[in-house]
């Protein structure tokens, strides 16, 4: 019923409105100007019987001009209409015509059709108002320039195409306190907003970016200083049964002096708040909490209200330049500013831009040199004029708009702090929307005084982080920062941060890259190491030493055969194959070594393939070896030829023909699908295993199918041989050479096939040394004991004894 009255009164004092306070001072361009020095009007008559009085202003505010400057504006005088709107959206709407078209005290039936009496008009203080007024003026082109109407919603050209502001626009400032917010780390806050366009547009701008950096609101509840009793007791009530500990305030000073009460009278205490630049800075609020409510609060302010109250600033250009450097420390008791109420200041300095961003767009407009070469009125000043001028005031702060009409924000972050049972102002932090993402927000953390005079940061989050391994599940009904802890499955999962900085949990359980696997306590993605057989280790090391000496052996063996090349013990072995076999072997032993070291893929071609031609090459010298013993046999037989079919160039033939088999065999696998190396990441979580993928393993069987064949077959026949008379019993070490050599890749593929790791690569080596030591061994061993220890048999004639080998 209030509201209804407050409204019939509003509506009869707009019709009989006569006359109202304002002060005036004539000029060659005049500038209008509409302030609320007052927050009410008074009502002289309120019995409803008689009509109500014209609305009386008790108070006027003078606009102090520029027209002492020698270098703006030289030779014109700026005159000013300034009138008071009394904080009502009518009243300014009336005065913003009366600017464009007239006085106050026109009348219904005059044309309207006068001549613009301002250039611009500077105002009006309150969002509303401003929206109002800027919507009404906005077809004349007339711009209105606000000192402290911070709505974003007035950042819309299409809706409000003459407005223009010198006060940064809420949108910063939404931005600056969930920033601010999410970097306390308090990611469930409450929140109280002034019922009007000021805060129901600024807290709808910090809900959006709240969001956007996981920050939830438990509650945003809309407060205006004419509300009942009633929605007062029910925001108090949700307040109260909330379990957020931080409330971040949309509101003004007005607001908050009803709010203490309503908090002292319910015994609230205890909160955390942040505040905007409404009340934030407002030292009447301050005395006024004489019960320390608000004590540890926290909130942005313009860094130009600071640095003009204190006659320093934050940053300076010049080293040269004798400025004050801003501390934030500064104290409002030891100032002698005149204007010590701190709630007037930004109005103070965002009003002087106001002005010399008209004087000094008049001033071009004009083309003003050492003087304007008229004093007559321009051309209609537009925003389009406004938007192009860039000064710098007296104090080195650069002015300009961008394209929505809004200055650079520039925000200090000031706290609450108590100093002898007072409230003092403390910057502690600064944020800059120049600046990169970042890098917008700095914070003294040591420098901040909390809630109950606390040094500790206040916790407000809905679920404490979950635990290293665990995942979150958010609750039912629930917002997003209100969720279970869940258990990552036993696998290579990692619980870590994703998608955004802002986060420090993730919703779900994220699996690590594959190079990578979770640790002990599954907080951390560590790099897996690396396994394969290299130089460096002990395993390395001795396969390498076998190998060499196995090398070394057979060379020592084939220039012992030189050397005693014409001894009837070398003629009798078919000295040729037995020079071409000990080759092979040497090869055989070489071949090993390319299995160690990283893989690479020159050593996975290499490696397999050497390995399959080699010992083909070597086999079919056994093989060649075997076949002239069972001739020779025949041969010594009566009448028996048969040595002409198998003779040394045969011999030749058939290791060539067998040798270059295995060739093509290689060639096709390498052409169709060649071994590569690869990261075998199944067989341990903790590490990759580095190895020489086949391929094609159809390919690769087939290299070792055919090895096995030649072998199998040369065993057959050395078998077959066995019970030859003593002189021919060659054929009996064959046997045992490939009896050896069968067994050994007979074991080698289970072993090949169930060793882990490096491991399957050391089976493979050793299967390699071992067959080719078991052939240099069985084969030319007894033949280098009697050349060497016993060379007295190393002669035709012990050669045709048929005990000589037998005795070896």
């Amino acid at each position: 019923m209030e509201s209804i009255f407050t409204l019939l009164h509003v509506v009869m004092a707009i019709i009989n409105f006569s006359r109202t306070n304002g002060t005036f001072c004539n000029g060659d361009i005049t500038v209008g100007g509409i302030f609320p020095f007052h927050r009410s009007w008074e009502i002289t008559d309120v019995s409803y019987v008689v009509k109500p009085s014209p609305l009386n202003c008790s108070l006027i505010f003078a606009i102090e001009e520029i027209n002492n400057s020698s270098s703006l504006l030289p030779g014109v005088s700026l005159g000013y209409k300034l009138y008071d709107t009394c904080s009502s959206t009518a009243m300014g709407v009336r005065m913003a015509m009366a600017f464009i078209n007239g006085n106050l005290n026109s009348k219904l039936d005059e044309p309207c059709t006068k001549p613009t009496q301002v250039q611009a008009i500077i105002g009006e203080t309150y969002s509303s108002v401003s929206m109002a007024i800027a919507q009404s003026i906005g077809p004349f082109s007339i711009p209105l320039i606000s000192h402290y109407a911070t709505c974003e919603c007035l950042s819309d050209k299409t809706k409000y195409p003459s407005f223009l502001r010198t006060i940064p626009s809420d949108y910063y400032q939404s931005r600056a306190m969930a920033e601010m917010v999410k970097h306390f780390g308090w990611t469930w806050v409450g929140a109280i907003r002034r019922d009007d366009d000021y805060g129901n547009s600024g807290m709808a701008g910090f809900t959006a970016a709240a969001e956007q950096l996981g920050i939830c609101l438990e509650y945003s509840l809309p407060f205006f200083r004419t509300y009942s009793q009633e929605k007062v007791l029910r925001i108090i009530q949700q307040i109260k049964s909330s379990t957020s500990r931080v409330i971040v305030v949309f509101a003004t000073h007005w607001d908050l002096e009803i709010l203490l009460n309503v908090f002292y009278e319910h015994n609230i205490t205890g909160y955390q708040w942040v505040g905007t630049e409404g009340w934030i800075s407002d030292s009447t609020v301050a005395r006024l909490d004489k019960h320390k409510i608000l004590q540890g609060a926290i909130g942005a302010i313009f860094t130009e209200f600071w640095e003009a109250l204190f006659k320093c600033k934050y940053k300076v250009e010049n080293d040269s330049e004798d400025t004050t450097v801003c501390t934030g420390q500064e104290k409002l008791s030891e100032t002698n500013n005149a204007f010590t109420d701190m709630s007037l200041m930004p109005i103070f300095s965002s009003v002087y831009k106001a002005v010399y961003a008209v004087a000094h767009t008049l001033h071009d407009l004009l083309g003003c040199t050492r003087t304007c070469p008229t004093k007559k009125q321009p051309d209609p000043l537009t925003v389009k004029h406004l938007k192009r001028v860039r000064f710098k005031t007296k104090e080195g702060e650069e002015v300009y708009f961008d394209k929505n009409g809004d200055p650079v924000a520039k925000y200090e972050l000031l706290n609450w702090q108590t100093i002898e049972d007072q409230h003092e102002f403390v910057t502690v932090g600064l944020y800059d929307s120049s600046f990169p993402a970042h890098s917008r927000l700095a914070v003294k953390m040591a420098s901040i005084v909390w809630a109950q005079n606390k040094n500790e940061v206040p916790v407000s989050v809905c679920s404490e982080s979950c635990p290293p391994g665990t995942r979150k599940a958010v609750q039912k009904g629930k917002p997003i920062c209100c969720f279970d802890c869940i258990s990552c499955r036993i696998m290579a999962t990692l619980y870590v941060m994703k998608s955004s900085n802002y986060f420090p949990n993730s919703i779900k359980c994220e699996q690590c890259y594959q190079d990578y696997w979770s640790n002990t306590h599954r907080n951390e993605c560590v790099k897996k190491e690396t396994e394969f057989l290299s130089y460096e280790e002990t395993m390395g090391i001795l396969l390498t030493a076998v190998s060499i000496i196995g090398t070394f052996i057979t060379i020592i063996i084939a220039i012992i055969f030189f050397r005693y090349k014409n001894t009837p013990i070398v003629k009798a072995n078919n000295s040729e194959l037995s020079f071409l076999l000990l080759f092979s072997l040497a090869l055989c032993f070489l071949c090993s070594l390319t299995f160690i070291g990283r893989p690479s893929e020159w050593s996975c071609v290499l490696r397999h393939t050497a390995f399959g031609i080699t010992f083909v090459l070597c086999i079919s010298c056994v093989l060649g070896k075997t076949i002239v013993v069972l001739m020779a046999f025949r041969a010594t037989l009566p009448g028996s030829n048969v040595m002409k079919w198998f003779g040394p160039p045969q011999q030749r033939l058939s290791v060539l023909a067998f040798t270059l088999l295995q060739v093509l065999i290689c060639v096709i696998w390498l052409t169709t699908s060649p071994p590569f190396p690869f990261k075998n990441l199944k067989h341990y979580k903790e590490k990759i295993i580095l190895e020489c993928q086949l391929g094609s393993a159809v390919g690769f069987w087939a290299v070792l199918g055919y090895i096995g064949l030649l072998a199998l077959l040369c065993f057959i026949l050395a078998f077959l041989a066995r019970k030859l008379p003593d002189k021919f019993n060659e054929a009996k070490f064959i046997t045992f050479s490939m009896l050896i050599f069968c067994a050994v890749w007979i074991t080698f593929i289970p072993a090949y096939v169930s060793s882990p790791g490096k491991f399957t690569v050391a089976v493979e080596i050793f299967a390699i040394l071992a067959s080719s030591f078991g052939l240099l061994f069985c084969i030319f061993l007894p033949k280098c004991y009697i050349i060497i220890m016993k060379p007295e048999k190393n002669t035709k004639k012990s050669i045709m004894n048929k005990y000589v080998l037998s005795s070896v």
